[in-house]
């Protein structure tokens, strides 16, 4: 056996080890500092052998992993990377390629071709919008935000791409204010200011008010650019596509959709209806690496006006060989020239699920949320602060006590449901108070794992509640 076979095959034993362990161990045994001290050595002067260094690295790192590829991870909205899409990633590393453009690599431009095509299909949108591979939602909003910048702004007779923002017509911009932070990122990044933005008003789901769509519309003139919500990070609401968009179409704004994972919703029959009308926007960002189960990292950046979308991303130099008709430049969509290969992952999971294994994991996913909100909310003192629309719960402990005591209370069970690791779960602020977060996005998380999550998350309360 050549030496990179032996090498190949021992991180793949290595690899395989640790995700057969997932489903048994929810918590990492190291923190940050402990990591720290595992990797804190001097730089070698002298290199070491292949196999030793990759046996060293996952002795030293697995001990810090978080077990996200689990069943009983609920902490983020973070997808289980199924051993399909790592499979196809594992292979992208080994053909090294650089999908900047379709030269360089042809079947990593070619296979991008035909997975957006997919992913319009399946998400129900324009079939003839951009699609641009990015590393997750963050970027992707950046990116549709860009097309939406430089569009508006082309409209009112201003060319922010050669000319920059010193001097533009000033551009309105309407989020919601339950938008999630990296949308407000992304607006820094772009010049646009996370705090000049109108933020309007929402409801207890998080949801925008139409009507307050409608009076901050009023006094707006010239460019415009509205961001809407599918999928509210706590509590999966969903923004009221059909009423917004025609009236936010009626000011020439662009209407951009932030759906990291609730576009996902739009693959079920079960739940496309909470985003009927979304396929009206201009622009969506959504996540591969959430319910598409891709490893890290794989986002999508899709715009219904590509030509908006290449004038915002287009790198050109005298060395990048052109695209002809028929040809597409994987850069052309994204902020980046030298990057992964996205693509191959996405591919892969679209083409080993199909449209219905999509839509079956998506409502298996849905299913156990409900299942989990089911039986926690059966319990005294437990209790559920949003409607379960989709994947995501949002709970407080001993809600019926004071404020203060009912955070200091949900604080200690968020703790004890850590310490004894039977799950993963996260604590979040939510209108100014403590809450325990819920999100169900692995394709492991059956009823049987919902159930067994529950009693341990009442088991825990039990126990701060007796102390």
């Amino acid at each position: 056996m050549s030496a990179i076979a032996s090498l190949f095959q021992e991180a793949a034993r290595l690899a395989a080890g640790f995700r057969e362990s997932a489903p048994a161990r929810h918590v990492p045994r190291h923190d940050y500092a402990a990591s720290l001290a595992a990797f804190d050595e001097p730089l070698p002067a002298a290199g070491a052998d292949m196999a030793d260094v990759i046996r060293q690295l996952a002795a030293d790192a697995e001990p810090g992993l978080h077990f996200t590829t689990g069943p009983r991870f609920f902490g983020w909205v973070i997808g289980g990377s199924h051993p399909v899409g790592v499979a196809a990633d594992f292979l992208t590393s080994a053909w090294g390629q650089n999908a900047g453009n379709h030269v360089a690599a042809p079947a990593a431009a070619a296979v991008e071709t035909i997975a957006a095509r997919w992913l319009l299909d399946i998400l129900k949108l324009p079939p003839k919008s951009s699609v641009g591979f990015v590393t997750g939602a963050t970027v992707a909003n950046f990116t549709c935000l860009a097309a939406a910048r430089g569009e508006v702004l082309r409209k009112a007779g201003w060319d922010a791409d050669a000319k920059g923002l010193f001097g533009a017509p000033e551009i309105t911009v309407l989020i919601g204010d339950d938008a999630h932070t990296t949308v407000f990122s992304a607006l820094q990044f772009l010049g646009l200011g996370h705090d000049r933005v109108l933020r309007l008003p929402t409801d207890p789901m998080g949801r925008i008010d139409p009507a307050a769509v409608a009076d901050a519309l009023a006094p707006v003139s010239g460019p415009c650019i509205a961001i809407l919500q599918a999928g509210q990070i706590n509590t999966g609401g969903f923004d009221d596509f059909i009423r917004l968009i025609p009236a936010l179409r009626e000011k020439g704004a662009w209407v951009h959709v932030d759906g990291a994972f609730g576009l996902w919703a739009q693959a079920s029959e079960k739940f496309s209806h909470l985003s009927r009308g979304v396929e009206a926007a201009d622009s969506w960002a959504t996540d591969g690496h959430k319910w598409l189960q891709t490893p890290y990292d794989c986002g999508y950046a899709i715009v219904r006006n590509e030509l908006a979308h290449r004038r915002a991303m287009t790198i050109a130099a005298s060395y990048l060989p052109l695209a002809a008709e028929g040809e597409r430049d994987p850069s052309h969509y994204v902020p980046e020239l030298s990057r992964r290969a996205r693509g191959f992952a996405t591919w892969a999971m679209l083409k080993h699920l199909g449209r219905d294994g999509i839509a079956a994991l998506i409502d298996q996913c849905c299913a156990s949320a409900r299942l989990l909100a089911e039986h926690l909310q059966r319990e005294p003192g437990v209790t559920i602060l949003n409607e379960i629309t989709l994947n995501q719960l949002i709970l407080r402990f001993a809600a019926d006590r004071a404020d203060d005591e009912s955070d200091a209370i949900t604080r200690e069970t968020i703790a004890k449901i850590r310490e004894d690791a039977t799950l993963f779960a996260g604590g979040a602020k939510w209108r100014g108070r403590d809450v325990l977060r819920l999100s169900v996005t692995n394709f492991q998380t059956t009823a049987d794992e919902a159930r067994l999550a529950a009693d341990s998350i009442i088991a825990a309360f039990r126990s701060v509640s007796r102390g």
